[in-house]
């Protein structure tokens, strides 16, 4: 394997792996965490907001980030980043697109919102359960977005299309 095939591997690689992580916790939280909530008891609620929450979307969030950039310069090594983008490529780039979409709604939707609802940042008390619920949508949105992003990847890899 000569060095630029080891890099396209590389850079692969990362993508996969941070994509695994951020997807994995996006659905940790919509199909565990959130569903969750309601069952365990008000005095062991701390354990989860104080600290699990909190971890969870250090990961989730550099994930999401890690994700797109190594997304977009596998796009680039590739030479089908612009085309992709746009959408002179549609199997792909609307996998590209869904992807940039969630980024954004990690990074300017959900945690902004969780830093409010989880008491990480000052607000008002009625503010929380606003933000937590937006917070919450967004994620939802994600995870809807995650499946046909999901499926665009895999279809541009295995020429599904």
């Amino acid at each position: 394997m000569d060095m630029s095939a080891f890099e396209l591997f590389f850079i692969r690689y990362l993508h996969v792996l941070s994509g695994v992580m951020w997807i994995g916790l996006l659905w940790y939280f919509n199909f565990v965490q959130i569903p969750s909530m309601p069952k365990i008891p008000d005095d062991q609620k701390p354990a989860v907001s104080k600290v699990i929450a909190p971890a969870a979307l250090f990961w989730f969030r550099w994930a999401a980030l890690a994700t797109v950039i190594f997304g977009l310069a596998l796009a680039q090594r590739n030479g089908y980043l612009v085309d992709a983008l746009l959408l002179k490529q549609p199997v792909i780039g609307i996998g590209m697109w869904l992807g940039l979409i969630m980024a954004f709604n990690v990074w300017f939707i959900i945690w902004p919102n969780q830093k409010i609802a989880l008491g990480i940042v000052e607000a008002a008390a009625e503010r929380k359960p606003k933000a937590g619920r937006m917070a919450m949508l967004a994620s939802r949105f994600n995870t809807m977005l995650s499946i046909p992003m999901l499926f665009s990847m895999v279809s541009q890899q295995n020429s599904f299309y």
